[in-house]
């Protein structure tokens, strides 16, 4: 990984944020964006939900789903230096795109009603020749995703509803991938296989403060789960789009850290 110049203390921070997202699939970048950005941000997600903030009587179901957002506090949210150092870091520099919105945003209110979407998965991102409408294909390159990236536009406790995640389970998923091939498979095969392969991982939930960002690995299993507490959870989950493709084999061995890792699931890298 070749990376600009920058001061030994620096560098030493940035090999420890690196070593964490190999060893654990997902880095967590706290004050990624100003908080003042994301209660903005907030104001205009309840907007589009239709709900009242101060009456919970209103909140009629489990999860709204708001797609792509473009107004400036998303803009600036998504394109801070801290973001910006961590894609180099992590996805190499110059090989990912800026984002200028953000989406899909699944909120999530407290409701006694249990959502259906709370399986083990990895997100797909792209639809091969074929496929049917919604059934989203991953493949060994993660075609079309540099990384998953969790945006926090609320507090979110343990009890609100934080996405769980399988702590290296990054690791287990490339094996699960290589037979498929570049054509891939969609979410919905790949889901029950990486459940399994990742069972014994262990867990962690992405809670925080408005304002942090998860930066995660394409092949963190993940899942979602019902809300048990009071505050509904605001977060958005775009990709980080590549502006090249990710390859496992580099002649000139200048891999990212999502290369690395898959490499390293592979048994490639020790």
């Amino acid at each position: 990984m070749r990376r600009r110049g920058r001061s030994t203390t620096m560098t030493r921070m940035d090999d420890e944020l690196v070593e964490r997202f190999l060893d654990d699939g997902f880095v967590k970048i706290e004050g990624a964006f100003p908080s003042r950005v994301a209660q903005h941000c907030a104001s205009l997600l309840w907007r589009e939900t239709g709900y009242d903030p101060e009456d919970p009587a209103s909140w009629k179901d489990p999860v709204v789903r708001v797609p792509g957002m473009a107004q400036g506090p998303f803009a600036a949210a998504a394109n801070t230096p801290a973001l910006h150092t961590a894609f180099d870091l992590l996805v190499g520099e110059d090989r990912w795109q800026s984002r200028y919105s953000l989406g899909t945003f699944p909120l999530r209110f407290p409701h006694a009603e249990e959502p259906d979407d709370a399986g083990w998965h990895i997100e797909g991102s792209y639809l091969p020749e074929g496929a049917q409408p919604g059934m989203y294909h991953t493949n060994l390159r993660s075609r079309e995703r540099a990384l998953l990236m969790l945006f926090l536009f609320s507090e979110v406790t343990e009890e609100d509803a934080p996405t769980r995640i399988r702590v290296g389970s990054h690791l287990d998923v490339p094996p699960v991938l290589e037979p498929y091939g570049e054509q891939g498979a969609s979410f919905l095969e790949l889901g029950p296989k990486v459940d399994e392969a990742s069972a014994h991982r262990p867990l962690a939930h992405a809670t925080g403060s408005p304002g942090d960002v998860y930066l995660c690995h394409p092949f963190l299993v993940h899942a979602a789960q019902p809300h048990h507490g009071t505050n509904p959870r605001f977060m958005a989950q775009p990709p980080l789009l590549p502006s090249e493709r990710c390859e496992v084999h580099r002649p000139d061995g200048d891999y990212s850290a999502v290369e690395l890792a898959i490499r390293r699931g592979l048994a490639k890298e020790h």
